[in-house]
């Protein structure tokens, strides 16, 4: 069954494997609706050629090739125009590959815009240059902590997000919001808005009661993050439909419609139960946000907004 076979790497850092994944469904399948003109995938991956790029020595996995020229067809597939990179964490603060593949997007014909991994070293001449290139964020990894009851390094988070606010960037985050029933604290005066990854990344076992996703919902209802409705294998014990999913997905779209986007999750890195299929994902959307223009919003309007693409007639849902 694809996703099941995972194939372990020798040699990675710290005594430890850093596992090959399954790689995506490779059935192209039409949804059962398409996502329409102007939709966005605001959360994808590409990564390699392994041959080409080098992914980085500390890394806790290891993806297959997954390349635009894939990516390309299957956007047009699901019917999707518009798509956001995001910097997978296997090639650290190096962001060739994703400013690569965000220019080949381009030129194939898709409206796209990044979210790069950076450190305060960072000089200010090469935001700017990332700006004109299509980066509107910086993606912060925090779910490997070592220790969450000291919470994330926001300091020098903060530090870094100082210095974006004048380009319009976001911030995202990659967390598990059950290890931070404050969340909505920590964020009261951050100096960009936020965005947070898979409803909330809560652990399996988790619901909508968690105290640290009630603190996603106040700050996304209070207008100052942005949830994205994607990776719902992630935060469900079992495959397709994912029922734990839809509970979070229904409660970030009834608190704050105007602040929830969605993605793919392509290419489904470190999937270790059934692989999805992308149609499937797209229908799972529909059956979430059952009224079309709550889901206009999220697929076309709150995009357009987040990620600077050009406004139109339908933008706005």
């Amino acid at each position: 069954m694809p996703g099941t076979d995972v194939k372990r790497r020798t040699g990675a850092p710290f005594g430890q494997d850093a596992p090959y994944c399954a790689a995506p469904d490779p059935e192209l399948r039409v949804p059962a609706q398409l996502m329409g003109p102007l939709s966005c995938d605001c959360h994808a991956h590409i990564c390699g050629p392994e041959s080409r790029y080098a992914y980085a020595e500390q890394r806790i996995y290891t993806p297959p090739d997954a390349l635009v020229p894939g990516y390309r067809t299957l956007l047009s597939v699901l019917g999707v125009e518009r798509a956001v990179l995001v910097q997978p964490s296997v090639y650290g603060t190096d962001n060739t590959v994703l400013l690569q593949a965000m220019k080949d997007m381009q030129r194939l014909g898709v409206d796209c815009r990044g979210v790069a991994v950076l450190d305060e070293t960072v000089p200010e001449h090469y935001l700017d240059e990332l700006h004109a290139l299509g980066i509107r964020g910086l993606r912060f990894n925090l779910v490997d902590v070592a220790e969450a009851t000291a919470g994330p390094p926001l300091d020098a988070i903060r530090r870094l997000c100082r210095r974006i606010a004048r380009l319009g960037w976001h911030a995202e985050f990659l967390i598990h919001v059950d290890d931070y029933p404050d969340l909505d604290e920590w964020f009261a005066d951050f100096p960009v808005e936020i965005v947070v990854g898979h409803m909330g990344y809560c652990r399996v076992g988790c619901t909508v009661n968690s105290p640290g996703f009630a603190a996603l919902l106040r700050l996304a209802r209070d207008g100052r993050c942005w949830v994205k409705l994607t990776g719902p294998y992630r935060i469900s014990a079992g495959d397709l439909p994912y029922t734990e999913a839809a509970d979070f997905a229904g409660a970030v779209v009834e608190a704050a419609p105007t602040r929830a986007i969605w993605g793919t999750d392509w290419p489904h890195v470190m999937v270790t139960k059934a692989m999805p299929n992308d149609a499937d994902l797209c229908d799972l959307l529909n059956e979430w946000v059952a009224e079309s223009t709550f889901r206009q919003r999220i697929l076309v309007g709150n995009p357009a907004v987040l990620y600077g693409f050009a406004a139109s007639e339908n933008a706005d849902g």
